[in-house]
């Protein structure tokens, strides 16, 4: 088992808290992280573009003029693609599909390569607990500043993950205003997030979650 510090909410320390080692010290794969990142991005596209080949365009279903004796090329519609406003051959459809699949396990040892950097670069932070009173942003901003300044080292560019064990409204909206902090709960986990921002707050509510899911 590994073991590292817990803080309360005004950045003192409480005492340690025991980690798996299978989610929180896992060697890095940069491949797999690579394949893992790729895939959730690829997942998540959508498809915009999309344009109309001849069978979509609107009008032109009569002949614009007769086969032979007019002296100009044949044509059949004016739906075609050489006509202004006619379809488009081979643009981009709807019906693309960027989805991509991986593992079940392969994406969750990604998510613990990610975990266990956090760790041992002293980008992780463990809070025993994480409640707001009421809807005060000066309040969570404090909060904030005082894990900053006990457990992560001095940056000038606040870029912050915060994990919460539940839903919990007067969290998010306190914290929703601040820049460079994002607020998700244990049933969101990425490792796109995980990877977008430097330094991570969780509560030991997650670490018991994820204890308990990943055992």
């Amino acid at each position: 088992m590994l073991s590292t510090k817990l803080y309360n909410q005004k950045g003192e320390e409480v005492g340690n808290i025991e980690l798996s080692e299978k989610i929180f010290g896992v060697k890095a794969n940069e491949a797999l992280l690579h394949q893992a990142v790729v895939t959730q991005l690829a997942n998540e596209r959508q498809v915009l573009a999309h344009t109309k080949d001849r069978s979509e365009v609107s009008g032109g279903g009569k002949k614009p003029w007769k086969q032979k004796g007019t002296g100009r090329a044949r044509q059949g519609s004016i739906r075609a693609p050489q006509w202004i406003g006619g379809g488009i051959v081979f643009g981009p459809l709807k019906t693309r599909n960027f989805s991509k699949k991986i593992n079940k396990k392969m994406k969750q040892k990604a998510m613990f390569m990610v975990l266990s950097d956090k760790l041992a670069n002293s980008n992780l932070a463990i809070l025993d607990k994480l409640e707001v009173g009421e809807y005060k942003t000066r309040i969570f901003n404090q909060i904030i500043s005082g894990l900053e300044k006990k457990a992560f080292r001095a940056e000038k560019k606040r870029s912050v993950l915060m994990i919460n064990d539940k839903k919990d409204e007067k969290v998010i909206k306190s914290g929703r205003n601040l820049k460079g902090i994002e607020i998700i709960n244990s049933e969101n986990i990425n490792i796109v997030d995980l990877l977008k921002y430097r330094n991570l707050i969780i509560t030991a509510g997650v670490v018991k979650k994820m204890e308990e899911t990943y055992k």
